[in-house]
């Protein structure tokens, strides 16, 4: 679980290191029982050519006296196998006098009734040895000779050749992983792009298209597959903003009609008092719908990028002041306290489109009136923390859960069952979002059920304007 969360780099080094240290754990096995079996089957030859000369000795010496052959077999024993060699009969019995002390006591197998040449193991002194008994017909008798060789060199040679290969694992697991990471980061380079591009696409900038490769891989059809994708979106995301735009556009007219037609019946002294309600429901309605219209093609042509936003210096205090006196008679119409307070009484100057910033503020101040429950309270505060001017609006209101929080901000979003019954279209807070945005400011939200919302709206100051000559 621990590697499948880390990155695609890690777990291919991993896997990497992984397979190659389990192949050299099976080429090392593979290394040390080849080398060991050709130690013993070269030992074994040696074996067997030393029998072979012994034989030819003892045959060629078969008419010379007892002395001499004995001379001749003691002569061959000490230039050969450090004097391990014996010859004995059918009873195990030795013929010929051991030719030194080490063969007297060395532990020689029994070989009666052995039919054949045979290999046996023996230990002598804490020493391994490899023992040959082979059967020949000598002096009209079957006679054992046997011949015995150390294996202490073997075992040293095998003993360094494993200390060599654990000595090597180490360093070269370490060279390993190494290279699989290089080798994994330098395959992944083009998926590093691929993410960097991704992550700027967003849906007011279609646009974007990833690297194209001419890899031929699976990155490449990924890539084109993608890009392929991010076509069909831009086209289907631009009819959308299109028909939303025309749509918002063409029905303003019919239903401003409707409304003007409304006033003016209203206006005539003989219709009845149902009438007159039913055109005042419809004047209402129109109106609603109106703001409606004209918060859709505000973000239609936020969308396009047709909505031109220019920055000038502005005074925020002013602004603030402005928005606050403009909302205080619908505040109090509701039965709420506002408040206003500010760390210093001068300008404060921030870049803004000062008509833009003004519907950003009301847009939240218009919020928390409605969804405060009468009486509410309603405080506005202007600070300064180092080269910015923060303005925050707090309520005691319904509050927002904090699972929505992040999509309060979306386009026609609405929160919990106690928030919809507030009128409204679901757009104000995603207007407001798109002014911030535009002001490079930063829009914030905390919120507790039952406790409250503070909105907070953080700009970056700049120097007042310089008056015109």
């Amino acid at each position: 679980m621990l590697i499948r969360n880390r990155s695609i780099s890690f777990r291919l080094t991993i896997w990497f290191l992984t397979i190659f240290f389990l192949g050299w754990i099976l080429f090392g096995a593979a290394m040390w029982l080849d080398l060991r079996h050709s130690l013993i089957t070269v030992r074994r030859q040696t074996l067997e050519h030393r029998v072979d000369r012994l034989s030819q000795v003892l045959r060629d010496s078969q008419s010379l006296p007892i002395p001499e052959r004995t001379h001749k077999f003691h002569q061959f024993a000490s230039a050969t196998g450090d004097g391990l060699i014996e010859v004995f009969n059918a009873e195990s019995k030795r013929l010929y006098p051991s030719p030194s002390s080490t063969a007297l006591s060395f532990p020689w197998p029994k070989v009666a009734s052995l039919g054949s040449e045979q290999f046996t193991n023996a230990s002598f002194s804490g020493q391994p040895y490899l023992v040959l008994v082979r059967p020949v017909e000598l002096d009209g008798q079957v006679q054992y000779l046997c011949v015995a060789a150390s294996l202490t060199n073997n075992r040293a040679l095998l003993q360094r050749f494993t200390i060599a290969l654990l000595a090597a694992a180490p360093i070269l697991l370490i060279a390993s992983a190494a290279a699989g990471y290089f080798i994994s980061r330098k395959a992944l380079v083009p998926v590093d792009r691929i993410t960097t591009t991704v992550q700027s696409i967003s849906v007011s900038n279609l646009s974007g298209r990833l690297p194209t490769l001419r890899t031929g891989d699976e990155l490449q059809r990924l890539t084109d597959t993608f890009n392929a994708v991010l076509t069909r979106l831009e086209a289907a995301v631009s009819h959308i903003r299109q028909f939303t735009g025309d749509a918002s556009h063409e029905l303003r007219g019919p239903i401003t009609y409707m409304r003007m037609v409304s006033e003016l019946a209203m206006r005539e002294p003989t219709i009845t008092k149902e009438a007159r309600k039913a055109f005042q429901d419809v004047v209402d309605e129109s109106a609603k719908a109106s703001l409606l219209l004209e918060d859709m093609l505000t973000l239609a042509r936020a969308d396009s990028g047709d909505c031109d936003v220019p920055l000038e210096p502005a005074d925020l205090t002013a602004l603030v002041n402005e928005v606050c006196d403009k909302i205080l008679p619908i505040a109090l119409a509701q039965n709420h306290t506002l408040t206003l307070a500010m760390d210093h009484a001068g300008p404060s100057y921030v870049l803004a489109n000062a008509s833009s910033l003004l519907r950003l503020f009301w847009i939240l101040l218009e919020n928390a009136i409605k969804y405060t429950p009468s009486p509410g309270r309603i405080e506005v505060t202007l600070s300064h923390q180092q080269a910015n001017a923060v303005v925050a609006i707090k309520d005691n209101g319904i509050g927002i859960q904090e699972k929505e929080i992040p999509l309060i901000f979306q386009r026609f979003y609405r929160t919990d069952p106690s928030r919809g019954q507030v009128d409204g279209s679901g757009l104000g807070l995603a207007i407001a979002k798109w002014i911030a945005d535009v002001h490079h400011a930063e829009l914030t939200v905390i919120s507790a059920v039952n406790e409250g919302t503070t909105f907070r709206v953080s700009l970056q100051t700049t120097r007042a304007p310089q008056p015109s000559m």
